[in-house]
């Protein structure tokens, strides 16, 4: 190109043409922090000059971070400052620095104070005492990449909440108690439709038909029951979560109680002993009539050892099997697991209360099968429930919801937060010795 066509531009870098104008690259360097911090320009203020520490410290950590192996982050926390202030300009460790700092315990917290504790720094071990002074067990020299490690604490979890309730707790004794007497009228009634013995005969059994009756084996029976109870009140008197415990024992034979007085006045079998005693039927079934007789069967707590009960035709199914078979599920759920020695005691004792009844000819063998049946579905379906969170919910995935019981069962459980654990504590206020020197046991 002729040079009387072409103008050039020193001072902005372009050549002009006469048919258009050409922008030439031109590399300008506008410097590093490095640059900077090597080659500071004269300071004109003391504002710029602490600006222009703060950058020199800040390029000193990078080019540390990049060659110190203590750098690498594995499972701590390191959190940097790098620019934090100080009056001696690098001496950011120092303690005896006026400003108020923020340390950390070897427990993750934070103060605005100064707190004994201990953290590392660059690899040093700064011990911080409780009177502000902060020592070290190094050459003393100062930290060069401005990193502190901080121990993280583990995560806090929430323990679940057993609340106590004592209100519910008495609801679920009503509803027992309730369930108790609907059983004893039932009873009432069932004596006055029992059919005769002088032509009815017992039914067909497999085991009655082949074991001569025994009436003293019906009092074994129930020594036995009475052993089996007294030990679950026990459990229940040292059990720290006791109100827990005792509103799901009292709403389970509520629920088994209502069944029984229906089984049992739907179906009226003949006697299954011929040498057991039946109190006369009456010509008439009043409104007195079937009360006295409910009054009198709770009066003896439904056992035959005291007398009362003098009632027949209480088969579908075997309360004495219900009540053996709840007080062994009781006893094995809320006692240690290491008492393995107990709970096969407890479940040798059920199976002689119920092989005594049988013995005796007060029950027939179906009526222990469906009362051992019905007694463990029940209880293992509640205690499932009650443990697991998602099955306290109503959903179209959650069948158990569909038990007639389920709304009952959500009211009692709702605030309870899990399996019950198994500790025990002395319920009463005294004697205060025995408070301290036995605490709660978590079994």
């Amino acid at each position: 190109m002729d040079c009387s066509h072409r103008r050039r531009s020193s001072s902005a870098g372009t050549v002009v043409d006469n048919n258009r104008m050409v922008l030439e690259a031109k590399s300008i360097s506008y410097g590093t922090l490095d640059d900077i911090a090597q080659n500071p320009p004269p300071p004109t203020h003391s504002a710029f000059l602490h600006v222009t520490q703060l950058i020199s410290q800040a390029a000193d950590t990078s080019l540390n971070l990049r060659r110190t192996p203590s750098s690498e982050m594995t499972q701590d926390l390191y959190q940097r400052q790098p620019l934090l202030s100080s009056s001696k300009g690098e001496g950011w460790d120092d303690c005896s620095s006026s400003e108020p700092s923020t340390f950390y315990d070897s427990k993750g917290s934070s103060s605005g104070s100064r707190s004994s504790g201990s953290v590392v720094i660059n690899g040093l071990n700064k011990s911080i005492t409780s009177n502000g002074s902060c020592s070290s067990n190094g050459n003393g020299i100062k930290p060069e990449n401005g990193i502190i490690r901080i121990d993280v604490p583990a995560p806090h979890r929430d323990e679940p909440k057993f609340p106590r309730e004592y209100f519910k707790t008495l609801i679920a004794f009503l509803f027992c108690l309730f369930n108790w007497f609907l059983t004893t009228i039932s009873l009432a009634l069932v004596h006055e439709r029992v059919p005769d013995r002088t032509h009815y005969g017992p039914l067909p059994d497999v085991f009655l038909d082949n074991v001569p009756a025994a009436d003293w084996a019906l009092d074994v029976s129930e020594i036995l029951i009475i052993i089996s109870t007294t030990s679950c009140m026990i459990l229940l008197f040292f059990h720290k979560y006791r109100s827990i415990v005792m509103r799901r024992v009292f709403f389970l034979l509520g629920v088994l109680y209502m069944m029984r007085a229906f089984t049992m006045y739907a179906t009226v079998m003949p006697v299954a002993s011929r040498t057991y005693y039946c109190s006369p039927k009456s010509n008439h079934t009043g409104v007195a009539v079937i009360t006295l007789r409910a009054i009198r069967i709770l009066v003896g707590m439904g056992l035959s050892i005291n007398g009362q009960h003098v009632y027949c035709g209480d088969y579908i199914y075997s309360g004495h099997t219900v009540i053996l078979t709840v007080s062994s599920l009781l006893i094995q759920e809320y006692t240690p697991r290491k008492w393995r020695p107990l709970h096969w005691l407890s479940w040798l004792v059920t199976c002689l209360g119920v092989v005594f009844v049988m013995v005796a000819h007060g029950h027939y063998t179906v009526d222990v099968l469906i009362a051992y049946y019905v007694t463990t579905r029940v209880f293992w379906m509640y205690h499932t429930m009650a443990s697991n969170t998602i099955l306290k919910q109503n959903g179209p995935a959650n069948y158990f919801s569909r038990l007639w019981w389920y709304r009952i069962f959500t009211y009692f459980e709702r605030n309870v937060g899990g399996v019950v654990p198994r500790r025990y504590e002395w319920p009463l206020p005294w004697p205060r010795h025995f408070l301290s020197k036995y605490p709660d046991r978590d079994c």
